[in-house]
């Protein structure tokens, strides 16, 4: 049993939930209330949480399941200038992901700036090169995210998944793939299930919220989440799904609908 009495149960999920403290942070909740309630409600742990709540969430029996690898979206691995810091970074986070056995690095592309497509995938692929042996020597995956540059992240460079599997393909590494965001692709390409069929070897990690407006993926937007998971599922992908989005209503429900909806798919 946790220290809170509860053990998660993700038996026959077949893919684990986790939840991005990020969108939770301002609903209301406590972090010992939002830690509490991602026991109660069977999630595998958290991405993105402070490090001084690692521990607490240790506690509870859950894991910390992602972290980012590197500072900055805006100024990432496409850019040559950057390596250096980047570089910097993903080693001090592959140490530390090793000692609080974080499996999932996120990496990001940075913005065009006046780069091009082909300079910015040999730049980024180059980048991640050069950390790629000490993750797969932690057992560490470094999953560079798709993001839309719609609406949420202008001039993002990885927002197409045919750019980002030419990345992927280039470092040629098991301890390198995408982050396969589905909000994020239904907003830059739609036609989710085909890509995730036609790619899904290159997808390391996946993260889901509804669209428009990022909230709880529920029937009051435009994306059928449960063929969506199913289609994951069938790929033999048992990782992990990230609910990244922000509850429109109360978070603790938000929580539930969701993992129940995937465990129901």
């Amino acid at each position: 049993m946790t220290e809170m009495g509860i053990r998660p149960n993700n038996e026959g999920i077949g893919m684990k939930t986790s939840i991005a403290w990020w969108g939770f942070e301002n609903c209301g909740l406590s972090p010992d209330d939002l830690i509490r309630a991602a026991v109660e409600l069977g999630y595998a742990g958290f991405e993105f949480a402070p490090p001084e709540q690692w521990g607490a969430i240790r506690d509870a029996g859950l894991e910390i399941v992602a972290d980012r690898g590197h500072q900055g979206i805006g100024r990432g691995l496409n850019d040559l200038s950057q390596h250096a810091r980047c570089e910097s970074e993903l080693l001090a986070s592959i140490d530390r992901a090793g000692e609080w056995q974080i499996p999932v690095l996120v990496c990001f592309s940075g913005e065009r700036r006046g780069i091009s497509e082909e300079a910015g995938a040999v730049n980024t692929a180059t980048a991640l090169r050069r950390v790629a042996k000490a993750a797969e020597d932690a057992g560490v995956l470094l999953a560079l995210e798709l993001l839309n540059s719609k609406i949420d992240h202008p001039g993002y460079q990885c927002d197409s998944t045919p750019w980002g599997v030419q990345v992927i393909e280039w470092v040629d590494s098991p301890a390198v793939k995408l982050l396969y965001d589905v909000y994020h692709m239904q907003i830059m390409e739609g036609d989710v299930i085909r890509t995730i069929r036609q790619s899904h070897q290159h997808f390391g990690h996946y993260h889901v919220a509804g669209n428009p407006g990022r909230n709880e993926p529920d029937d009051s937007q435009e994306l059928n989440y449960p063929p969506v998971y199913r289609a994951i599922a069938a790929t033999g992908y048992r990782g992990y799904v990230g609910m990244e989005f922000i509850p429109a209503g109360d978070p603790v429900e938000a929580l539930r609908a969701a993992h129940e909806q995937l465990s129901r798919a």
